[in-house]
């Protein structure tokens, strides 16, 4: 008994401490990461607290009281301002619309790039470029340059052919935005669609072919398929992003209420005239949380599709 016990001590002293010195290996890999690691709390979570905590008091800077802990009221007041429904509503219809339209566009486009031909790289960087081009600078030149009733290249179309100027951005506001987005990120969904459509086994391709199946129909049966992961990653990356869109939507529309979405709506609340930075803050917390629950099955997606590639 005596024999046997010493044994068990001796490996259960053991097992601590592989673990102690795998803890011991752990900590030095991270060490290099750990001031990023560090400065990334400071700048992302403190400033989250703080909103946190703002989103349980009433604060506005329009009147000379000091800030109250009120609790959770704010949020108690959500589901009954009319203001705030129709601008998640916006932001419902602005997401779906833009990721779906850009997901059907980069597809087409990464189907055309996926074949050689004279010229591939510069027609694809071009392809590239508008996901390049900074979102004000986007908004300014659809609106000055394309939407205006005046002298926007659109008009100008039709006007060619007997029709009346249309000004675009007044009375479609939604949809302009939409437009916009859908050039932006485009090339966003082509990218990340030809890296699946090019990770494709051509063998199983050439055995189709032979077998005399269709372009179509393979690209159904055996195309689709193998693209289902890469559409859901690019569906869920866009719509994480897509949901916070705010400079397209002040450059082009100026908050005209057909195309005022939850960040803007949060902006006017706060720092935009409204000066109820507490209730504001209640409406951050909101976007916040709908936005870490799309990263996450975002993240799921992307870890997935990682387990397949190894």
């Amino acid at each position: 008994m005596t024999s046997a016990t010493t044994s068990s001590a001796a490996a259960i002293s053991h097992e601590e401490e592989v673990r102690r010195l795998e803890r011991r290996e752990g900590w030095k890999r991270r060490l290099p990461i750990l001031p990023a690691l560090i400065f990334t709390i400071v700048v992302t979570q403190i400033p989250f607290l703080f909103t946190l905590f703002y989103s349980l008091t009433e604060w506005r800077l329009d009147k000379p009281d000091p800030r109250k802990f009120i609790g959770v009221d704010n949020y108690a007041s959500l589901p009954g301002d009319k203001f705030f429904r129709d601008a998640a509503w916006v932001s419902v219809q602005m997401t779906v619309m833009a990721v779906l339209f850009s997901l059907i566009v980069g597809t087409l486009l990464a189907i055309l790039l996926d074949r050689k031909f004279f010229g591939q790289g510069l027609i694809r960087t071009l392809l590239i470029t508008p996901f390049l081009v900074m979102p004000v600078v986007a908004g300014f030149m659809w609106k000055t340059q394309m939407f205006n009733a005046t002298f926007g290249v659109i008009n100008w179309v039709l006007n060619l052919f007997g029709f009346d100027s249309i000004e675009f951005a007044t009375r479609f506001p939604l949809a302009s935005v939409v437009v916009v987005l859908v050039w932006q990120w485009s090339p966003f969904m082509m990218l990340i669609v030809l890296a699946g459509l090019q990770g494709q086994d051509q063998s199983v391709l050439e055995a189709a072919r032979v077998d005399g199946a269709t372009t179509w129909g393979s690209f159904r049966q055996i195309t689709l398929p193998q693209l289902r992961p890469f559409l859901e990653l690019g569906t869920l990356l866009g719509a994480i992003y897509l949901i916070q869109v705010y400079d397209h939507i002040e450059v082009i529309v100026g908050g005209q209420p057909g195309a005022k979405n939850l960040p803007f709506y949060i902006a006017q609340r706060s720092i935009g005239g409204g000066n109820r930075f507490g209730l504001a803050s209640s409406y951050s917390i909101i976007v916040v949380i709908a936005s870490i629950i799309i990263a996450n099955i975002g993240l799921r997606v992307l870890s997935n599709l990682l387990e397949d590639d190894s």
